[in-house]
């Protein structure tokens, strides 16, 4: 999962997509970038880390212009090379710079494709490079040396006919601007916000609502399915429907983890989402499992805080925070490798032993992926002095790979795969196991938006809204994850230049 933030203004635009990128800094902890343009020149900074920790005062400095975009990054498939770190950037034709956030489930197929029509090739892993290129090369069949807004939206339209999968893109364009656009199917989350000045109109387009709140601008509405928006230097906007049949399934996943609370997505309060799940996982377990004797419920932090509260309402039982958090800690389940994402549980979580010594106690996270995770809290609440430990999902069991753009594409690392709800228990080693179902948790989400029909909810019962995934594509993928774990990634960091402004 990534973040991408992308600003037209009319002063210097660099502080505000640095504040931008600290406020969706929860979507990829890996690597960072800012790209802006400064009068007929690309000006770049990326480089792994937090960030704090790629922009320094200098490279702040040379990031001039009134218009840029950024990105915020965490591996997939177990790569975390520089190399990959975005925006990337294409000379031709004008100088075009892109950021994505999803996953192209096509790749191989559009990569083959650039080198034997276009003669264009690709240098990384990354399917995001894939997607700067094809949009390049459709914006060339223009044949124009200006490109109008008409220009834009017909190389959008031919882009969305060609790449399948997730995608949200912020891409600017030198001499002409910021172009973005959403996948068809709306699977990962876009925005819009404006803001005036003495000087006319600003915009910014951005992964999360708390993006475009956090810098001083204000929400106007989602990018829709399909839809394009071209915002030119001066500040003029053009948007249209690119796509011949768009459709809206949002990624459920987003409202379950990998969103702010604080964020509106496709008009739905992450925060009103998560205190619905609550409620709805509290009313089963009082329905079915009323026999329980829960003395108390703690929520694995921070996520499952105002799930766990609403579970606490519902059933009347005590609420406590059980465990502290470190928050220097990345989060566990998209760490490369199963020993250090062991290791990581017990340097990012500490119990609070008078909130479980002889209790039966409910603990309450957003979901299980691996289950390495929940298996070694349930193992820290014993040692605590728990007496029993429950456990409770706010969402159902993960039982298929993710193909647009959630780091967990091998199905053989799910606890959920092929497993029953008593096998995953019994495998985590806690007393009880409670998942949330899948038709709550729908309900959950749309009850705060009813226009919203069908949610991407592949992971859970394997339906891939794209229509493109089969056992092939599934097993291809990951092979390739097992290939890149075996190599390792660190073999290409490499260090790219186009005014990259080193350490």
């Amino acid at each position: 999962m990534c973040g991408v933030v992308g600003i037209v203004g009319n002063q210097p635009v660099n502080q505000a997509l640095y504040d931008g990128l600290t406020m969706l800094q929860h979507r990829g902890q890996d690597a960072a970038g800012i790209m802006t343009i400064d009068g007929q020149t690309l000006r770049l900074r990326k480089s792994n880390g937090l960030v704090r920790d790629v922009f320094h005062t200098r490279h702040m400095r040379r990031l001039s212009g009134n218009i840029g975009i950024g990105h915020v990054r965490y591996p997939t498939a177990g790569s975390s090379s520089s190399a990959e770190a975005q925006p990337f950037y294409v000379n031709s034709p004008f100088g075009i710079a892109m950021a994505h956030n999803g996953n192209l489930t096509n790749a191989d197929e559009l990569q083959q494709s650039l080198f034997n029509q276009a003669r264009r090739h690709i240098n990384t892993s990354s399917d995001s490079e894939i997607l700067l290129n094809i949009l390049a090369h459709e914006l060339l069949q223009t044949n124009q040396l200006s490109l109008s807004a008409e220009h834009m939206f017909a190389a959008v339209e031919r882009v969305h006919a060609q790449v399948r999968g997730a995608y949200a893109v912020v891409a600017m364009i030198i001499g002409h601007g910021l172009l973005a656009f959403r996948d068809p199917h709306g699977i990962r989350p876009l925005a819009l916000g404006k803001r005036e000045t003495p000087q006319g109109s600003e915009y910014i387009v951005a992964s999360e609502s708390v993006a475009i709140d956090g810098t001083g601008f204000s929400y106007v509405r989602d990018v829709e399915p399909g839809e394009a928006i071209y915002i030119t230097e001066d500040g003029q906007l053009f948007s249209q429907q690119c796509a011949a049949n768009p459709v809206h399934n949002p990624c459920i996943f987003e409202y379950v983890y990998f969103a702010r609370p604080d964020s509106f997505l496709d008009g739905v309060s992450v925060y009103a989402s998560r205190i619905n799940m609550g409620r709805k996982l509290g009313e089963k377990i009082q329905r079915e499992y009323a026999d329980l004797d829960i003395d108390v419920i703690i929520p694995i932090p921070e996520t499952a805080c105002d799930i766990a509260l609403e579970i606490s309402r519902v059933l009347g039982i005590p609420y406590r925070q059980g465990f502290v958090k470190n928050r220097y800690i990345g989060r566990t389940f998209i760490m490369p490798g199963q020993t250090q994402r062991r290791k990581s549980v017990r340097r990012k979580l500490n119990a609070i032993s008078a909130e479980f010594k002889d209790k039966n106690v409910l603990l309450v996270d957003d979901s299980i992926v691996r289950g390495t995770t929940s298996e070694q809290i349930i193992e820290m609440a014993r040692e605590a002095g728990a007496k029993k430990v429950y456990f409770a999902s706010a969402a159902p069991e993960i039982r298929f790979p993710n193909v647009y753009g959630i780091d967990m594409p091998s199905a053989n690392e799910l606890i959920g795969y092929g497993r029953e709800v008593d096998e995953i228990s019994a495998l985590i080693k806690a007393d009880g196991l409670i998942y949330q179902d899948l038709s709550d948790l729908i309900a959950a989400v749309r009850d705060e938006n009813t226009s919203l029909v069908k949610f991407e909810t592949s992971v859970f019962n394997g339906e891939y809204v794209t229509g493109d995934i089969n056992q092939d594509y599934l097993d291809r993928l990951d092979a390739a994850r097992n290939d890149n774990a075996r190599h390792g990634s660190d073999q290409d960091e490499t260090n790219h230049e186009l005014h990259n402004e080193g350490d």
